[in-house]
């Protein structure tokens, strides 16, 4: 479903945008000469323990503002030891839906050139879609293929042609860097002579050259040993670690920030003021829905709950609509369109609540904020890319609270984690003021964990499970998969539990409210999961915190690069009943051991036998981010990984059951 809002009032109120289009794709005939420099080169040149480098990536893009923003890459890539064939060996290109945007990839083509110049090329029914899952959890549709004959010592080369459809006016990223160090990265960019503007750049994190004029009106920037970027746990979003650069077109060469967004403020106000009009069926709607309500909150809850619940939302992918059936629709020119058609996008619903509310007398407000899901925003930036009007502002006394009716996951009194804790731009005619979005606390975002379970002698575990995830788990879990058949949820939740435990067999399995956003996501399941208990000889040791087993830790590497980022202040708690097996009783009664500060974070964990010492109790409560604490820099690394390695120790931790005397002269 798609996140940005409010396209028009940004087309007014925006002072500049970019467009970059299509280039012919090569042939498959006219790959470059390869020099014996390069087949003959031995160590890597930028990193010096790389396994494999990019000697050359090349993009070539032209600009037509009435066509798809299309991409051709050219990348050619030395292989230095086995490591790097492994790495190497299969390339994996990302397509589909990102962010409501499609991106479509095709002339794919590749070859292998061995060490004494023979070349393989790649076959065309040999390219294929999979689904990948990145670190961050994140799926990924991808163009997959294996570089046929390749091992150390080889050159690969390979070229494809990227459409992004439908975005040939907008900003545009130009990426530098990539999972492998790069020699030399170049752009070609022919720009749309639009009148009165000039093609401008922003490089972040990198230094890249002016651009210079190239043949046929193109003209080029190069960054050169340009390091590899790696994945780690619970790092910042890519690009803001990564180099790139932002393309767009303005008619302004010097802009003073403050009086730039100041401006800009003032200027959407102005331009948005008859997107929240408010006529006479808006009021008697207003009216009729807080009649009786006694507090602020209550009156917008019940506002928020008739703008979701009752004005069909087209733009969630949920809706069952296709891209068609919405292009077909008539476009609501006001919130009382919105209103009377029960329909519209999800920027036609935020504009009917804004006007709702202040058709009750409430201060409605547009609210420009940025995406710290995609980068940390910088007031120093001047430019209105980097924000989006994707929220509505009311103020209720002296402050205001945020809302996004527009975004069907969302509950009232929350909004996406992407926008909370960050500094957001209220618009007003006269004097537009920064503001904070608070973070939600970690009860907020909760997974409470229940399981009734049974032991077998020979270490079965079977039993019930419930799972409930609230807040952002829940905004987050429901978005991934609200599109999903019945049958496709159900097969990801099996595969989610046998990435941990692989012997685990899952029936009855429920999963509810995944429509309903005022209420947490649950997921239940009958769950049997042979040789969990490891026996020898009359005991039993098992581990209580079933919901943390086969978990790897959180932290693996020894040191880190890059700051250590959590998305937002999160809680867990669990509460397991497991019957123990007959004839067997607790032997010891130790328990892991509880540590941490109600400060940040605190871990908890208590184990306790019924009256009949027929079954253990095992609980667990866990809360990390208290007082907006989630971003942290490399000097905390070590004392983070110990934390979370000692957490990890913790939930390890085994009881022994032990068999008594009467129970094996029994048997």
């Amino acid at each position: 479903m798609t996140k940005t809002l409010f396209v028009l009032c940004l087309c007014l109120a925006f002072l500049c945008s970019a467009a970059l289009t299509p280039s012919l794709a090569l042939t498959s005939d006219n790959w470059r000469p390869i020099g014996t420099a390069d087949l003959d080169l031995k160590v890597p040149i930028v990193e010096k323990d790389a396994d494999a480098e990019a000697l050359f990536w090349e993009v070539r893009l032209n600009d037509d503002p009435q066509g798809d923003l299309i991409f051709n890459h050219y990348v050619r890539i030395k292989v230095f030891t086995d490591r790097g064939r492994e790495s190497q060996s299969k390339i994996d290109i990302a397509f589909g839906k990102f962010s409501g945007r499609e991106i479509k990839i095709s002339d794919i083509a590749a070859r292998t050139i061995k060490p004494d110049g023979s070349i393989v090329e790649l076959k065309s029914e040999d390219v294929f879609e999979r689904t990948i899952v990145k670190t961050s959890g994140l799926k990924v549709k991808v163009k997959s293929f294996a570089m046929p004959a390749l091992e150390a010592g080889c050159i690969i080369e390979y070229r494809w042609r990227e459409v992004r459809v439908n975005q040939s006016a907008n900003y545009v990223r130009l990426e530098f860097q990539r999972d492998i160090p790069v020699h030399r990265i170049t752009y070609f960019v022919k720009p749309y002579p639009f009148p009165g503007m000039a093609m401008s750049s922003i490089t972040m994190h990198g230094s890249a050259t002016t651009f210079t004029k190239a043949k046929e009106g193109f003209y080029s920037t190069t960054m050169v040993n340009v390091p590899a970027i790696h994945e780690e746990s619970r790092m910042p979003p890519e690009d803001q670690v990564k180099a790139w650069m932002l393309l767009y077109y303005t008619m302004y060469e010097k802009i003073d920030p403050e009086k730039y967004w100041f401006d800009l403020g003032k200027r959407v106000y102005q331009n948005t003021k008859s997107l929240l009009k408010v006529n006479d069926d808006v009021r008697q709607a207003a009216a009729s829905l807080t009649e009786g309500a006694k507090t602020d909150d209550e009156k917008l809850e019940r506002l928020f709950n008739f703008c979701r619940t009752k004005i069909k939302n087209i733009s969630d992918d949920a809706s069952g609509m296709t891209a068609d059936q919405r292009n077909k629709l008539k476009e609501n020119k006001s919130p009382a369109d919105t209103l009377k058609r029960q329909s519209g996008n999800a920027a036609d619903i935020d504009l009917l609540f804004a006007a709702l509310a202040t058709a009750a007398g409430y201060d409605a407000r547009i609210v420009l904020a940025p995406n710290r899901g995609d980068l940390f925003f910088d007031k120093a930036i001047p430019n209105s890319y980097f924000l989006d009007p994707s929220n509505i502002a009311v103020r209720i006394g002296d402050q205001w609270k945020f809302y996004n009716p527009g975004f069907n996951h969302v509950p009232v009194g929350m909004l996406r984690w992407q926008e909370e804790g960050t500094q957001a731009l209220v618009t007003d005619p006269k004097q537009p003021a920064w503001t904070n979005i608070p973070l939600s606390p970690p009860e907020k975002s909760l997974i409470k964990r229940t399981a009734r379970l049974r032991l077998s002698e020979d270490g079965t575990l079977e039993g019930d499970v419930e799972i409930n995830y609230s807040g952002h788990f829940a905004i987050d879990k429901k978005e991934e998969s609200d599109d999903d058949t019945a049958n496709q949820r159900e097969e990801a939740l099996k595969d989610e539990i046998k990435v941990k435990m692989s012997t685990a067999e899952l029936s009855g399995i429920r999963i509810e409210n995944i429509s309903d956003s005022s209420r947490p996501l649950v997921h239940a399941y009958h769950i049997r999961i042979p040789g969990y208990a490891q026996r020898t000889g009359k005991r039993l040791f098992l581990q209580p915190a079933v919901f943390q087993r086969g978990a790897a830790p959180l932290f693996s590497a020894s040191v880190r690069k890059y700051s250590i980022y959590f998305h937002y202040p999160w809680s867990e708690s669990d509460e397991v009943l497991i019957d123990l097996p007959p004839g067997y009783s607790l032997d010891n009664a130790d328990a892991p051991a509880s540590f941490g500060s109600s400060e940040i974070s605190e871990y908890k964990p208590a184990i306790s036998v019924t009256t009949d010492g027929r079954s253990i109790i095992y609980k667990r409560q866990f809360f990390f981010g208290r007082g907006g604490n989630i971003l942290f820099p490399v000097t905390a690394y070590a004392q983070l990984k110990t934390y979370f390695d000692q957490l990890h120790k913790q939930d390890s931790h085994a009881i022994t059951l032990k068999q008594s005397v009467a129970a094996v002269s029994s048997n």
